[in-house]
């Protein structure tokens, strides 16, 4: 992976910053405004970013696998350093007030205040015939307790608690990293208990051969505001670096996204101890997502029993 960007620094003070990452509400803009403002230790409303362009960062990488902060943040972070080495023989010429009047200084001095930055992540490659080779640099690590309910007599639950603890070293911003956290739990969550693609197939006859069913708001179960967990919770692990990175940050987004399945172990929990309850205190099977359907035909009791085994597995459609 590798990435770059364009940083240009005005004689009022202010830094336009551009880059070839891509915000898409994930709040990789404001990260990359951190980097700049932080470095040159200016008010965080002192820079400013220009939309994305190739006209101005070229053969930009995808901005995917949660690695956007820490490859255009660290390309930003390098073409501040080469800015800041040209003002600093002025810097350390005379005692300046702001970084604007250093930076009006610079200018009439003739220093260029521009520069492009580049960064490259070190030390991965990977043979994929061989299997010899290192395709991370790092890895991110997460933790998630769930607690749900479930009416054994509909199929129904509600998360009652969710306490997530997550590893992201130092985080650059840590109300936009719980934010991605939250937000890709819930994801997590419609994947193991909601979202179930129904496709036409021998199962599913009704509908049209090699058509997918669940395309629309209709038929096809998004989490909404009900499936969050009453209690939420979730915690910053304090203390551990990741010096690999800029800011020894770690890699945010989609790595909470697993965590959703403590929700799937927890129904299963559940449905395990009602059907305890009816004398079947052993292994049973339940698909992910664990819809409404599967967890009610799970819930062994005399009406079930009336149509189907008690180890019934209902046909997967995915």
């Amino acid at each position: 992976m590798q990435a770059g960007a364009l940083v240009q620094v005005y004689t009022d003070g202010t830094v336009l910053v551009t880059h070839g990452g891509v915000e898409m509400g994930q709040g990789l803009h404001t990260k990359v405004a951190q980097v700049a403002a932080s470095f040159f230790n200016i008010p965080l409303s002192s820079v400013f970013i220009s939309e994305t362009s190739t006209d101005k960062v070229p053969n930009a990488s995808p901005t995917a696998a949660s690695a956007s902060s820490d490859l255009y943040g660290a390309a930003v972070l390098d073409a501040c350093q080469q800015i800041k080495a040209r003002m600093e023989p002025e810097a350390s010429r005379g005692t300046y007030n702001s970084f604007a009047e250093l930076a009006q200084a610079c200018y009439l001095k003739r220093v260029d205040l521009s520069a492009h930055g580049f960064y490259a992540t070190p030390d991965i490659g990977f043979d994929w015939a061989t299997g010899k080779g290192s395709p991370f640099l790092y890895f991110t690590y997460g933790a998630a307790f769930a607690e749900v309910e479930v009416d054994t007599l509909t199929g129904d639950f509600h998360t009652r608690t969710a306490d997530i603890v997550m590893d992201l070293g130092f985080s650059i911003n840590p109300a936009i990293d719980i934010g991605q956290i939250e937000g890709a739990f819930i994801q997590g969550l419609g994947w193991v208990a909601l979202e179930e693609l129904k496709w036409g197939d021998a199962y599913h006859k009704w509908i049209q051969p090699g058509h997918l069913f669940t395309c629309g708001p209709g038929s096809y179960k998004i989490p909404c505001v009900n499936d969050i967990p009453l209690n939420f919770k979730v915690s910053l692990l304090k203390g551990v670096p990741n010096p690999k990175v800029i800011h020894s940050s770690k890699a945010v987004g989609e790595p909470p996204f697993f965590l959703g399945s403590a929700v799937l172990f927890a129904i299963k929990d559940a449905i395990f101890a009602a059907r305890s309850e009816e004398g079947y205190p052993d292994w049973f099977p339940l698909d992910n997502p664990a819809t409404p359907e599967r967890i009610r035909m799970a819930c062994v009791d005399f009406i079930t029993k009336k149509f189907a085994d008690v180890y019934f597995r209902p046909n997967l459609s995915i």
